[in-house]
């Protein structure tokens, strides 16, 4: 805790040369097959609580079907792809040609990638904060070193999504301030800010969703989820990280979640990606507080200023 987030952040591939095995074929397990097996996978810290749910759910339906998650930064996600022993990764973006043509070359075989759900940045406030409503430009003083009121607090000590988006997005490519705190993970940030007036954080919107809400419009009760002014909106509209306001593009800080799958043969891998592509997957991500990038769900009227 208290220490500074590195200026490099890697969000390539690693070359050939520093790889384990790179430039051979993935291997088959001959016992595995959709449904029995055990495969290992690579996820966005980020997304670790509504995976987990992915993850039990599918468990329970397939018993014999075992998946055994590694929740890292996005980076390290990454550089696992590139190794014989990871053909599924659950990241915030896809591949880039060059990266299609690497997997290619080395793997002979083009990863497939597309659009599971869509998820918010939360921003969150100690429960005694004074500030609980932003404009953009006040979140990128905090995160420029600017602001010296709020203590800016992000999920890793790498290269996480969540900085990769402050960096890209909220900042629009400037270095983030010397002033950011870097937590150890996601759960780490909510604890900091918990325990911190100052503390201003930021998080995927699964780790601050309340899952025994029955109507999926409540929050952490540990801090205060702050409303972030609407860019597309007519008027000083301010809106939460609701379901909504993510499917409507109301919400300003919106990312997606992506699966990246390097399996030639129909194995687990295929089996879960369907899997969180289809109805049940769809449904749990919609329960986590993200929106559902494959199937239609119904948007209910929820006091989204709020």
């Amino acid at each position: 805790m208290g220490l500074g987030i590195g200026k490099g952040i890697l969000t390539g591939v690693v070359i050939c040369g520093v790889l384990s095995g790179c430039g051979n074929k993935q291997p088959k397990t001959p016992q595995e097959t959709p449904t029995s097996g055990t495969i290992q996978i690579s996820v966005d810290e980020s997304f670790r609580p509504v995976i987990d749910s992915q993850i039990k759910v599918f468990e329970s339906s397939f018993p014999n079907a075992h998946i055994v998650a590694h929740y890292r930064p996005e980076a390290q996600c990454l550089r696992d792809l590139s190794t014989d022993t990871t053909r599924l990764i659950l990241v915030t973006r896809g591949l880039t040609p060059e990266e299609g043509n690497f997997y290619n070359d080395s793997f002979h075989i083009r990863p497939l990638f597309g659009v599971l759900a869509y998820d918010a940045v939360a921003v969150i406030v100690n429960k005694r904060s004074k500030d609980s409503i932003f404009e953009i430009k006040d979140l990128q003083a905090m995160l420029s070193g600017e602001d010296t009121n709020h203590q800016p607090v992000m999920d890793g000590v790498s290269a996480t999504s969540t900085v990769r988006y402050a960096k890209d997005s909220i900042l629009k490519g400037k270095a983030l301030g010397k002033n950011v705190t870097a937590a150890r993970n996601s759960e780490e940030v909510i604890n900091y800010v918990a325990n911190n007036p100052r503390a201003v954080g930021f998080v995927g919107a699964s780790w601050v969703a309340d899952l025994n809400d029955p109507g999926d419009t409540s929050f952490n009760k540990n801090v205060i989820v702050a409303a972030v002014r609407c860019t597309s909106c007519l008027g000083p509209t301010y809106v939460k990280p609701y379901q909504a306001n993510i499917a409507l593009k109301r919400y300003p800080l919106v990312r997606s979640l992506y699966f990246i799958l390097k399996e030639d043969f129909s194995g687990i891998g295929n089996n879960f990606t369907n899997f969180l592509q289809y109805e049940r997957g769809q449904l749990i991500f919609s329960k986590a507080y993200l929106w559902p990038a494959r199937m239609n769900f119904q948007i209910e009227d929820v006091q989204m200023g709020k």
